[in-house]
């Protein structure tokens, strides 16, 4: 299946066009394969520096879920970390074995909500003005924060922002090349070498959670980190995914509820970090060039090979990465999140359920944006005056009624 976008043109100079060529192809998805860097390194890093996790679990994980969903899925599938655990293993509220049962109880929920069909029923319930507010306000939260980051060390982040901008105009893979270079700038800088890797051979550990573990991981993990994997890893995935990839119908919220929870489930007991997927990596991919399921399977191999040979060296590397290029990183991916299609196009009377559910998501959490917007909505459309009886039905609806294309059917 061939996921390129169209480069445009008609007549005799659009048909002469040539496809991109593989070399192209896979140094686009190269490209993408890195972008979301952003996401991933802090709270890798912070899981295995401040938490202390096994790196090679840790990394084996988010590799072999890497792999499983490009080749699933066909397009730039992102994997990240559960950020409301990432969140619990830094603050020290989950320890290792209360993270593992964290990760085994998302994917059996996760699961039994995609195999029964439940995660489908409660998709169509979330109007799109809804949706498209999560998605303004998440871009917007990763705008915010890569902003932060920017800001420690503003001279990275702006040659890093310049890198990020100008090598894709080149044709090239813009996103390891701009953490290739801040690495160098920040060695350059504050005269500090490089960590370099030396091979050891690792295999991750065993980890079976007790019931206390369980308790544990029901009452802090599943509860905080649900309704943020239902709406963000999920919902507004899936619906990012249809804009981007039309034709990639494998991309479902059912599908992406099963691979979460399967994945979870079979990787938690070897010490892997929850995982979910994500609308804000699926754009950083898109963003820096990737449009086939290889950009996943690139990251993942790499992180296959650091977590069976360089499980612990690894770690040393990824500190080293300035946290103004990861910054850059977030902030140009979160813009584009935030100014989706949907948005533009939206019809004046639901941008107050987007604003509501994108000021949720920002001040609070996902699931208080989505029950913002989601009121909003309800009360819009309780206002919404009633025609009289003997009005007729506008031609416009009445065609969408009868599904007649002549008259475009009313979007909400």
């Amino acid at each position: 299946m061939n996921l390129e976008e169209s480069s445009g043109g008609s007549g005799a100079a659009g048909a002469e066009r040539a496809p991109p060529r593989p070399r192209a192809r896979v140094l686009s998805d190269l490209g993408g394969a890195f972008g979301d860097l952003g996401t991933f390194v802090p709270h890798v890093v912070g899981a295995i520096a401040v938490a202390g996790l096994a790196p090679a679990g840790v990394f084996l994980g988010f590799g072999l879920f890497l792999v499983a969903s490009g080749l699933f899925y066909g397009i730039p599938m992102a994997v990240q970390p559960m950020k409301a655990v990432s969140a619990l293993l830094l603050t020290g509220e989950l320890d290792a074995g209360e993270m593992a049962a964290t990760g085994l109880a998302l994917g059996i929920v996760l699961l039994l909500l995609g195999a029964t069909g439940t995660i489908g029923r409660i998709a169509r319930l979330i109007p799109q003005s809804v949706t498209t507010g999560l998605q303004l306000g998440l871009g917007l939260s990763m705008v915010l924060l890569g902003a932060g980051f920017m800001a420690d060390e503003p001279w990275i982040g702006a040659a890093a922002l310049a890198l990020l901008l100008g090598l894709p105009r080149l044709g090239l893979p813009a996103a390891p090349i701009t953490v290739a270079a801040a690495l160098a700038l920040a060695a350059l800088g504050g005269g500090t070498a490089l960590p370099s890797l030396s091979a050891e051979p690792t295999l991750p550990r065993l980890l079976l959670p007790d019931w206390s573990d369980l308790a544990v991981a029901v009452e802090r993990g599943l509860v905080s980190q649900l309704p943020l994997t239902l709406t963000n890893a999920i919902i507004v995935t899936a619906a990012l995914a249809r804009d981007l990839f039309p034709e990639a119908r494998s991309a479902s919220v059912r599908n992406l509820a099963l691979s979460t929870g399967i994945a979870n489930l079979v990787l938690a007991p070897f010490g892997a970090m929850p995982m979910c997927h994500g609308a804000g990596g699926l754009q950083a991919q898109y963003r820096f060039g990737a449009r086939t399921g290889l950009a996943p399977i690139l990251f993942g191999a790499l992180l296959i090979l650091v977590g069976c040979l360089f499980a612990e060296s690894a770690v040393a590397l990824f500190r080293a990465i300035p946290l103004a290029a990861v910054g850059a990183l977030l902030a140009i991916a979160g813009a584009d999140l935030a100014l989706s299609r949907r948005l533009l196009d939206a019809r004046p009377a639901c941008r107050p359920s987007i604003a509501l559910a994108a000021a949720g998501l920002l001040v609070f959490n996902p699931a208080v944006g989505l029950a913002a917007g989601w009121g909003a909505e309800i009360v819009r459309v309780l206002l919404r005056p009633a025609l009289p009886p003997s009005t007729p039905r506008p031609a416009h609806r009445a065609h969408a009624r009868r599904g007649d294309p002549a008259g475009p059917a009313e979007r909400n």
